[in-house]
């Protein structure tokens, strides 16, 4: 044997074992373990699993080494690309690069190597299945994919240039009324039909998986499509997985996991939903399919599309650093498609009637606007915030927020008031006779109304008319196109089959503005908008109107349609308050004395600037293995500490927390700690 020694990376998660070792190799495994199998080898007295990185003659080691048990598959599963990515996304986000390989390499199933790869091994272009000849597709994925472009400023020129195998980057922003799963599907069937590159297509979550996939199938057949999502079973995933391996698979489709999925010749990654906070891992090292797709796009040499109707702070900075190039509609595609946008108290007319019914939640206004939708044949969206029926209740009397007796968790209305008591969100028991702690009355009223609250009321408002809800567990695909109210929370509208929306009604939009997050009125006007975008223009009677002060600038975006001036300004403000993406942040999490662990092994960056030790703020889960300490007695314990640090030094602070991080693991008590590198919630 010409290179009898292997150096893998064991598979253990451990940071300070986050590093090779070598090992010997049998005559009888020589030809099978190849730079990027996985094996299995004896560690600490025990198997794990390890992927061979790299064949050497002789070791740095000088003692005797121990052999391979045995390869668990000859199958390569992990490219060198893969493993540059690892590397470099481990120095990013503090993280253990076998903590990424392992979300990146589904685990083996000998019955899906048994079985081969789809339609007995037959190349991609075989793979369609369909009567109309294949150079029909070329060229009607590629008119599609014009027409679908042609419509924005500088549209047709990144087209191009994916076609010739360049590698642009572009940031597109939809106008209303136009779907970004069929753009991506078109552009991304052009460049498999057209070239001899593949595509890769990153979504939030499953809907919109099958919403592209449905738009791929006029180009391609099923067959001709893989899908990486939690919905496949192991076996499955692993043999897409193979497929994806060995060249078959040109199109990929998937969710934040399909990010590091190892097409060869990787020619496009599109990426929609890109603020969506499902689109990070919420795993270590906590990584974003956002910057993923990004650093892949430089590593690779990959075009990379970035496509939605509203825009994050995020691409925002990319595009002022030039990294990525904005494209924006034209100005005739952007008014012919604008539905008329309205907020409360825009016009004198207005005031006056909203004067005579004060305090209402849906103003007259709205009723107004669903009306003439469903006179003219539409369906109309009602978007809530909130699902369920009163998802929080206060006192009637001194509106002192109403808690639970055995775990202060919150109060609900699960259903009718007549149907059930309230209960805890926390853990389920019921309240029984309510009475406040603070004044001792014993009368609740609804601070929050949910979505079936809403269904309630707009099913006494319009009889007759089909009321339908869609959130939570029951999230609608479509609906038909006929009179009809669909009640949604945010992300779960429903499309209507073939047609828009006549009119959406946005409701409650003090709750997101509200809430107590650095990107509050970035998702709240992210949410907004992808619900306007389902309705129909102005021309054909769409409107759409929220039920908040139109004078309130997030409000006036909207109103305005100004995704992009959006983003420009929230950047700005982050800039002036030094916040995220402007500066990049770092967030602790752990007890004090694991904070303080690891400032001891760190050696911090002298522009490193350190913010706390603080409680850890509500709403933020707990570092794994405090949880061993009880509920109330963890929460008491953890605190979080903020590392801020200039953009442009921001490649200083993974790589030092991740060796901080080493060497604090081999400390005798070491405690639960976790390092998140720009975390969505800051506090």
């Amino acid at each position: 044997m010409q290179n009898p020694i292997v150096r893998v990376l064991p598979l253990l998660g451990v940071p300070h074992l986050d590093r090779l070792f070598d090992y010997r190799v049998s005559e009888a495994d020589d030809l099978d373990a190849q730079p990027g199998t996985k094996v299995r080898v004896r560690f600490s007295g025990r198997l794990v699993d390890a992927v061979v990185i790299e064949r050497r003659k002789r070791s740095d080691h000088t003692g005797e080494l121990k052999p391979i048990e045995r390869v668990i598959s000859p199958e390569i599963v992990m490219p060198p690309s893969m493993w540059q990515l690892a590397q470099l996304l481990a120095d990013h986000y503090a993280g253990v690069r076998s903590d990424i390989l392992r979300s990146a390499i589904p685990s083996r199933h000998a019955s899906a190597e048994a079985a081969g790869l789809f339609g007995g091994g037959k190349p991609w272009e075989d793979l369609y299945g369909s009567l109309t000849p294949t150079e029909d597709l070329h060229k009607a994925s590629l008119e599609a994919a014009r027409a679908t472009m042609g419509d924005y400023v500088h549209g047709p020129a990144f087209l191009s240039a994916v076609l010739d195998a360049k590698s642009p980057r572009a940031s597109l922003v939809a106008p209303p009324g136009s779907d970004v799963a069929t753009i991506a599907a078109a552009v991304a069937a052009a460049t498999a039909w057209n070239t001899s590159g593949s595509a890769l297509i990153i979504v939030p979550n499953q809907k919109e998986v099958d919403r592209v996939c449905k738009a791929l199938r006029e180009f391609v057949s099923a067959a001709q499509i893989i899908t990486l999502t939690a919905a496949e079973g192991p076996s499955a995933r692993y043999r897409r997985y193979l497929s994806i391996l060995h060249g078959q698979a040109k199109i990929v489709v998937g969710t934040r996991s399909a990010a590091l999925a190892p097409l060869k010749n990787l020619q496009l990654i599109a990426l929609l939903g890109e603020s969506d906070d499902s689109l990070v891992d919420p795993r270590a090292p906590y990584m974003h399919a956002r910057f993923i797709a990004k650093l892949r796009s430089e590593v690779e040499g990959t075009a990379l599309l970035v496509a939605g109707v509203h825009r994050s702070a995020e691409v925002q900075q990319w595009i002022a650093e030039g990294h990525v190039h904005p494209l924006r509609p034209t100005v005739e595609a952007q008014h012919a498609a604008m539905p008329w946008i309205r907020g409360l108290g825009e016009t004198e007319h207005q005031r006056e009637v909203e004067i005579h019914n004060p305090g209402a939640r849906i103003p007259s206004i709205g009723f107004q606007t669903i009306r003439q939708a469903l006179d003219n044949g539409h369906p109309t969206l009602v978007q809530v915030p909130r699902r369920g029926y009163a998802p929080a209740l206060a006192c009637a009397a001194c509106r002192h927020p109403a808690r639970c007796r055995h775990c202060n968790g919150p109060l609900e209305l699960p259903g009718s008031q007549d149907a059930a008591p309230p209960r805890c969100r926390w853990c389920g028991r019921s309240a029984g006779q309510f009475r406040c702690s603070e004044c001792g009355n014993r009368t609740l009223r609804m601070q929050v109304i949910g979505q079936d609250r809403t269904v309630e009321e707009l099913g006494r408002a319009f009889p007759g008319i089909p009321i339908v809800a869609s959130g939570g567990q029951r999230v609608m695909a479509s609906v038909p196109h006929k009179p009809s109210v669909i009640v949604a929370t945010p992300g779960a509208e429903p499309h209507v089959d073939g047609d828009l929306y006549g009119a959406a009604l946005i409701l409650d939009p003090w709750m997101p503005l509200g809430r107590e997050d650095l990107r509050s009125g970035e998702h709240a006007l992210r949410q907004w908008m992808e619900a306007a975008a389902l309705v129909r223009p102005r021309e054909e009677g769409g409107a759409v109107v929220i039920a908040g002060d139109a004078s309130l600038p997030v409000i006036q975006q909207l109103i305005r349609w100004d995704p992009t001036g959006a983003a420009t300004r929230e950047l700005s403000l982050r800039a002036e308050a030094e916040f995220p993406p402007a500066v990049t942040m770092a967030a602790i999490d752990g007890s004090q004395v694991a904070v303080d662990q690891l400032l001891e092994c760190w050696e911090r960056p002298e522009a490193a600037e350190l913010l706390g030790p603080v409680e850890l703020p509500a709403g933020i889960r707990l570092p794994a293995g405090m949880e061993k300490l009880g509920a109330q007695e963890a929460r008491r314990q953890a605190r979080r500490l903020i590392v801020r640090i200039p953009h442009d030094q921001a490649h200083l602070l993974g790589p030092s927390l991740k060796q901080a991080q080493s060497v604090r693991s081999t400390m005798k008590g070491a405690q639960p700690l976790r390092v998140v590198i720009d975390p969505v919630r800051i506090g």
